[in-house]
């Protein structure tokens, strides 16, 4: 069957329908903020209906008050939820427990499918949050110097 391109606002009735009865759904998410993890174009998450309460490191699909959908990765768990996608600098702090949608169960990167439960895909949550100061660093660093050189 051929892919078609829709809107996730179109599809959102038939995504809270599928999760709410047990299923899973899967698409493609656009935009940039989860790189490397997630490439748009090519690669698709596997989301389910989100537990009650989401714990570090899940990555919840919300919506924000403004009606944007986010796919962003849970860094703290409060009474709210702070959120940061792995191409972002900036927490974004008061996701509230009504605005998530579904969760990530897996995601297939570059053809190959992961769970969330792989350890792989585990360490790797752990080095990228952990690394971002460092990560931050270089890249003002790498900014800096291509405008010194160019």
């Amino acid at each position: 069957m051929p892919e078609r391109i829709v809107e996730l606002e179109q599809v959102l009735p038939l995504l809270q329908e599928t999760v709410s009865r047990g299923n899973r759904f899967r698409f493609s998410p656009k935009g940039t903020s989860m790189r490397p993890m997630l490439i748009m174009g090519r690669d698709s998450v596997e989301l389910i209906k989100a537990p009650e309460k989401l714990k570090k490191y899940d990555i919840p699909l919300y919506r924000r008050d403004d009606g944007q959908f986010v796919l962003h990765r849970v860094v703290k768990v409060g009474q709210s939820y702070t959120c940061i996608g792995d191409n972002q600098f900036v927490y974004e702090t008061g996701v509230r427990p009504e605005q998530i949608l579904a969760v990530v169960s897996g995601f297939s990167h570059n053809g190959k499918h992961y769970a969330v439960t792989d350890l792989s895909y585990r360490i790797y949550c752990r080095f990228w949050h952990y690394s971002r100061p460092v990560r931050h660093l270089l890249l003002r660093g790498t900014r800096f110097l291509k405008r010194i050189f160019s």
